[in-house]
């Protein structure tokens, strides 16, 4: 995340000449709502169910990892989910799909993680529509997971998901570009489910009914094949590179784990040369998973990174599926 980011979640940064322009974004990202809302613009729908995940604010909040949970448990649920994805960094030519051997730099960093680690049919398209029905024309199945697409409204939804940080909740409350929303915190009464990232730490209003999410660090896995078959380092000092939406998040993982982090942020999406990866002193090399996926030919040998499960309570899962239990095709 960037600078001016973090300073509108921390309050310190108010852009009072920037305050006219977000509430006109307000004004007109509520318009654009309510005309959906109405039928004043078409939102096309699917003929099996759409689980949109999204957030109301810029910058990392854990949508992938969460993404990621909604598979597996659909899967062992005996669904057939597959995923469609913004693809932002990449330049495919839309709508295009994902395999575990497409380069990020044409996906996407985020949609390759997903492909690589969930094991479903992956699509990339901005307009995600689009993406629903190229996903659904060339495989079996009989779900979607749409991820970061909350204020996609041209894609008809059967359940919202919103994912907010623990630490920094909706920071200062104002809209872009003055801080950090994308839509008022009342939209968040509209979805189905709120989930929270960790403990909640922000001064920001906890939201009501928030099911509180946990990221569990799995063992560590070695970025390049030179690493195969070596060991993890043991705690300690280690080189920590983390090019995501919110960059401390990983770093107080590792603290927690019991390594001492040297800290070397990036910006979101980062698309890395060799050159970022060399530091001094020599010492160890971890990242997070989503700029592993695009380091393998660049790291050094002893580089690794950090896979993150998500962990929410049954009472979550249990509901969610109860849902989908009731779901009926609009176009039976």
């Amino acid at each position: 995340m960037s600078s001016r980011t973090e300073r509108w979640h921390d309050g310190k940064w108010p852009f009072p000449l920037l305050l006219p322009l977000g509430w006109l974004f307000r004004a007109i990202s509520a318009v654009r709502r309510l005309a959906y809302a109405r039928g004043w613009l078409s939102a096309w729908r699917a003929p099996v169910p759409v689980i949109v995940i999204g957030n109301i604010t810029v910058g990392g909040t854990g949508k992938t990892p969460l993404a990621l949970a909604l598979v597996e448990r659909l899967r062992a649920a005996g669904w057939r989910p597959g995923i469609v994805s913004r693809g932002y960094g990449g330049q495919a030519d839309y709508p295009a799909r994902v395999d575990a051997a497409s380069p990020a730099s044409v996906v996407g960093d985020e949609p390759l993680l997903l492909a690589r680690r969930s094991g479903v049919p992956v699509v990339v398209d901005p307009l995600r529509a689009r993406g629903v029905r190229h996903l659904l024309a060339g495989s079996d199945c009989n779900l979607v997971v749409c991820d970061d697409g909350l204020q996609h409204y041209a894609l008809a939804r059967d359940i919202e998901i919103a994912v907010i940080d623990g630490q920094r909740g909706l920071g200062s409350g104002l809209p872009l570009p003055a801080g950090p929303l994308r839509e008022p915190p009342s939209r968040l009464a509209s979805v189905d489910f709120c989930v929270i990232n960790g403990d909640w730490l922000a001064r920001s209003p906890r939201p009501e009914a928030g099911v509180t999410m946990t990221l569990a660090a799995a063992p560590w896995l070695p970025v390049t094949a030179a690493g195969e078959g070596a060991q993890p380092p043991a705690p300690g000092p280690v080189h920590a590179v983390a090019g995501i939406g919110h960059p401390p998040r990983f770093f107080a993982l590792l603290e927690r784990l019991g390594y001492q982090p040297l800290p070397h942020a990036f910006p979101d999406h980062h698309a890395y040369s060799a050159g970022d990866l060399e530091f001094t002193p020599p010492l160890p090399l971890v990242m997070t998973e989503k700029d592993a996926v695009k380091c393998a030919g660049l790291a050094p040998a002893n580089t690794w990174f950090v896979p993150v499960q998500a962990m929410l309570p049954e009472s979550f899962w249990q509901a969610l599926l109860t849902r989908l239990a009731t779901w009926r095709s609009p176009h039976a």
